[in-house]
């Protein structure tokens, strides 16, 4: 039963669009990295046989990560090895915060508004999507709203003008509501709940699974989740409509994960290697995830 529903997720992910390379670097910010970083390419194309994504495939995805500069190799003879450069690891600690987390920023009642000039020299555009980068949300045309829990960068602060605005809970949820896809992401969620919700059922009511099914099972699961939100920055709850599917996300993730996680790390205490040898113990820390 706990299998059907795993297989039910990878036919889920054949028919959308997917892009392997992101799903290689799922695999390493989740599982490869607490177990000290560098990998076996035969690890992965292991992985990937079981979500029947062949060699060539996997090779061109890990190909094109190390000329977009995320991974390096290493070779010893016919073996190749990877791990994540330098700009790859520490995008992945600002990452790893967020996708994590055990809940949503803290709000303290207001936004940093930042104004752009109206007839803005040339650039605007570049500009504004510094700030989308940076997660803040277009409240009217030449206003951004910074997300909340973050302080306004300096380097923001000293080119644009920031005033704090604020207001009663309401009129704020209004305001975040048009600032940011609050609507589009809850939506998104739900779809995600829904494509998980069979297989926690299953495993609620004794289904089981394999090693092999479990490793995927846990990295399909947090490739998903990452993506929403990487791309939904979470808001604080008072910001958010009753009901929101974020939280009911969070918390089917956070107990599929620790539920999957012993027999997927048994699955790469088998199957992983690196340059070393066999993949060392996980950091404690991965048992902590979505807690703190």
């Amino acid at each position: 039963m706990g299998g059907t529903a795993v297989a039910h997720i990878i036919d889920d992910l054949k028919r959308r669009p997917s892009r392997n390379w992101s799903i290689v670097i799922t695999l390493f910010g989740d599982a490869i990295v607490p177990r000290g970083g560098s990998v076996w390419l035969g690890t992965l194309l292991d992985f990937f046989d079981m979500i029947d994504i062949g060699a060539g495939a996997v090779r061109t995805a890990v190909s094109r990560l190390a000329t977009d500069g995320w991974l390096e190799r290493a070779r010893e003879g016919r073996n190749s090895f990877y791990r994540l450069t330098e700009r790859g690891r520490e995008t992945f600690v600002v990452a790893t915060r967020q996708i994590y987390s055990a809940g949503g920023p803290e709000w303290d009642g207001g936004f940093d508004a930042v104004f752009l000039e109206k007839n803005g020299a040339n650039g605007q555009e570049a500009i504004r999507a510094r700030l989308e980068e940076a997660g803040f949300g277009a409240a009217s045309p030449g206003v951004y709203l910074a997300p909340p829990g973050l302080a306004t960068p300096a380097e923001i602060a000293a080119e644009f003008l920031v005033v704090r605005v604020g207001g009663d809970e309401e009129a704020c949820r209004r305001l975040a509501a048009t600032a940011w896809p609050v609507e589009q992401a809850g939506a998104a969620f739900a779809r995600y709940v829904a494509a998980f919700s069979p297989l926690d059922a299953a495993l609620a009511s004794g289904g089981t699974l394999t090693d092999g099914q479990a490793m995927v099972a846990r990295i399909l699961l947090i490739h998903e989740y990452r993506r929403l939100v990487l791309r939904y920055r979470p808001l604080p709850a008072a910001l958010l409509p009753e009901a929101w599917q974020g939280a009911a996300a969070l918390d089917l993730t956070r107990r599929l994960y620790h539920a999957l996680l012993p027999q997927a790390e048994n699955w790469l205490d088998r199957h992983g290697r690196s340059q070393q040898g066999a993949l060392p113990p996980a950091d404690p820390a991965i048992s902590r995830r979505f807690t703190a």
